[in-house]
Order: structure tokens, then sequence, then C-alpha cells
């Protein structure tokens, strides 16, 4: 267990000497630290429980947070404001993080204890949770696919997902934290995402990203987008959206054709994100199951649920579709033409994708952030009042190690 933190020093110390950017607080840690907007947002009852300690006597306080699933620890957000909180009310709370950012933790195993005056913690439960449990689960889903693909680059798309600026934020910093978990494990990971505000968290100055579908109706067709981004950014690799026209085969290669020096330079990607409704160019079922006996004939062999049967043979951007792409590509002479996938890729598809050797180069995915909300909930209790242990019945294992004992009488 880590030494305790005081934040009201403004120090976080080495739990967050993470190797991440350095940066300041979130651009919403300011405005949520006011007494007014902590009242107006946080739950009433913590609210009264403040105003009755206020009027019978302060106690010092130490909570445990924790979430019920495994995660990967992801508090930074959260700390961030902990400790603009403190300084704003001039107030000195303990953090002690039990588990690094990036480590594993278990469900119901507390994350990290809080201790301080109970008037100057009781408002702040509601608003600490909401920056917390996301994340973390947020953390482990970028973890496993990132895993799951170990040779694969990943691309964070997740923005357009997000509820506002403050969600934007805190799924960008789970999948780097996540990401950064499996890297220390030999995954490539997540090397950017496709926005600027975020970018930072992936150690970039700007997003990743070349076009969007309404370029390509814009345009006209497929080879006239990739004319226009050329002519407009000609120092940048090119990676064009193949779907538009239901075309990804003959709209990929005659791409290729019109650029081949960077087609031999392996500047130039096609990204795959076939709607879910149709078959990529030339498959239908019968098809998609002969391109991956070809290929990867043990994956469609073994007994599969409805949802995997898809992801390999079905329609969207099946592991099928994938390797027809690459097959079409080869032989047409554009071996180093990389592939890009995106539409749907959690943890799940990327298991599938693994297990079918798709050729995939880039998967570009918001699909780590949480797909249940109800498994983000972070939890916090009390767990002890002025030095003595106590907690609610059923939450003893909250306590620190040797209170329990304490608190049942059975001594040191």
């Amino acid at each position: 267990m880590n030494k305790p933190t005081a934040l009201g020093s403004g120090a976080l110390g080495a739990a967050l000497a993470t190797g991440l950017p350095k940066r300041d607080a979130p651009v919403s840690a300011a405005a949520d630290t006011t007494d007014a907007v902590i009242t107006a947002r946080t739950d009433s009852y913590f609210n009264r429980t403040k105003q009755i300690v206020q009027r019978f006597g302060d106690a010092r306080v130490t909570y445990a947070v924790f979430l019920r699933r495994p995660v990967v620890s992801a508090p930074r957000l959260a700390l961030d404001w902990m400790r603009a909180v403190a300084a704003a009310r001039g107030a000195d709370i303990q953090i002690d993080l039990v588990h690094e950012e990036g480590t594993w933790v278990g469900a119901g195993d507390p994350l990290l204890y809080v201790t301080g005056s109970f008037i100057a913690l009781s408002d702040l439960e509601t608003l600490l949770l909401q920056k917390l449990g996301a994340a973390c689960v947020a953390a482990h889903n970028a973890y496993q696919m990132c895993l799951e693909l170990p040779s694969v680059t990943f691309l964070a798309m997740e923005a357009r997902h997000c509820a506002g600026a403050e969600m934007q934020e805190m799924m960008a910093y789970a999948a780097a934290i996540g990401s950064r978990a499996a890297q220390a494990e030999g995954a490539k990971g997540f090397i950017g995402n496709a926005n600027d505000a975020t970018a930072h968290w992936f150690g970039q100055k700007a997003g990743y990203g070349t076009m969007p579908h309404a370029l390509i109706g814009y345009a006209g067709t497929t080879v006239r987008a990739a004319e226009m981004f050329r002519d407009t950014f000609p120092d940048d690799p090119l990676t064009v959206l193949v779907d538009y026209f239901g075309r990804e085969v003959t709209d990929g290669l005659a791409v290729a054709h019109r650029f081949p020096e960077l087609a031999a330079e392996g500047k130039l990607a096609m990204r795959l994100d076939t709607h879910g409704g149709r078959f990529l160019e030339g498959l239908d079922p019968a098809e998609s199951y002969a391109v991956l006996e070809r290929h990867a004939p043990g994956a469609i062999r073994r007994y599969r649920s409805e949802t995997e049967l898809r992801h390999l043979v079905g329609t969207g951007v099946s592991a099928a579709a994938v390797w027809k792409m690459r097959e079409e590509l080869d032989a047409a002479g554009f071996p180093k033409v990389r592939i890009v996938a995106s539409s749907g890729f959690g943890v799940g598809k990327c298991r599938v994708m693994a297990e079918a050797k798709a050729p995939i180069d880039v998967v570009g995915t918001g699909s780590f952030i949480p797909d249940a909300w109800s498994e983000t909930y972070a939890t916090a209790d009390i767990v002890e009042y002025d030095g003595a242990p106590r907690v609610k019945v059923g939450r003893e294992f909250l306590l620190r190690r040797g209170e329990a004992r304490r608190k049942n009488g059975g001594g040191q």
C-alpha cells in the first residue's frame, strides 16, 4: 500500500508518476470546485449530512472507494479534482492510492482510501464517483482490446459517442491508461486519437484522421475525394474510406492505381467501415466461409455464438471482409497498402479477429466506452470514524488490513 498523499499541500507524489504526458487539471475541474457548484450537483442527503455534522461536531473519517467488477486503475481525473477542491477549501485531505494508475484491480477491492474532515468530504462523494468509475472500466476495456490484437495499432475514435467534453476527456484518458498497461505487456496499443483536444493523452499534439463519408459524397467519387485530400495535404499519408458506394474492392483498387507511389511506400491505407446491413463487395455467406477456409479454417470450426459468427463471416466489417480486401490488394500488386478497420471493434470483436488472424494494420474504435453503464458505478463507504473502524454490515471487506479483526474484537 502506498504512502498517503496530502492533497491539501498540492502534491500527488509518486502515485501519479505514470509516464504519460504532463498536463494541467481538466478543463472542467475549476468550475467543479466551488461550493455552490458542488452543492448543486451532489446528492441532497450528502448536503444535509454536512449540515448535521457542522451542528454536532466534525469527525475525521476514511472512505474506501471501490467498483463491483474488475477494472484497470484510472484515478487521475478524480484525484486532480480532489486536489483542486482541497486547495479551494484549504482542507487537509489524505489519499491512499492502493492500486497505482494502470494496474489491475479486482472486483470489490478498494482502489483508494480518502481521509479527512467529514465536513470537508461529506458532499464530495457524488462528484468523486462520477469521475472515477467509468474511466476505470473504459481503461480495462482498452487494455483487453489491445492485448487481443497486440500487433495492431489502435486509434481512439470515441469523441462522437461521448456526452460532452468532460466524458470525452475521461474516455480518451482511459484509453491511454489501458493502452499503456497493454504496451507494458508487448502490445502496440493506441498511438493517438481523432481530435486535438485530447490528443495530449497519447503524447500527440493533434488528432489523426483523413476523411469522413461526407467528403466522399461531396467529391462524387472515392478517387476524387482522395485527390482532393492529397492536393490539400500533400505531405500526409492517405487513408481512404472505400465503402461509400458499396464498392470497397473496386474503389480501393482504383485509388491504389491512382496513387501507386504512395501504395508502394506504405503510405496508403484503405479504411473498411462497411455498414452492418450488407456484405463487403464480392462477399455473401458462402464466399465469406470460403475466404476464411483459405486463411483461418480453425476459426470457423469451433462452436460460436451468433455474435461471434457475425464477426467472422457476417455482414459489415467481418474477418472474412478483411481477408477478402487483403487478397484483392495483394493480387493487384499492392501488398504494402494497409488496411484500417472500424465499426464496433470492442473486446469481443477484437478477440474474434485475433482468432481469425485477420490482416488488420490499424483499428479505429471508440468501443472501449462501457456497454453496460451500470458496471461503471463506483461506490464509497466510510470505514473509519476518528480512528475507530466501522462500516455497514456486509462491507467489512473494505476495512484496511487488521481493522476487520479490531472491529470484531480480535486485536492486532
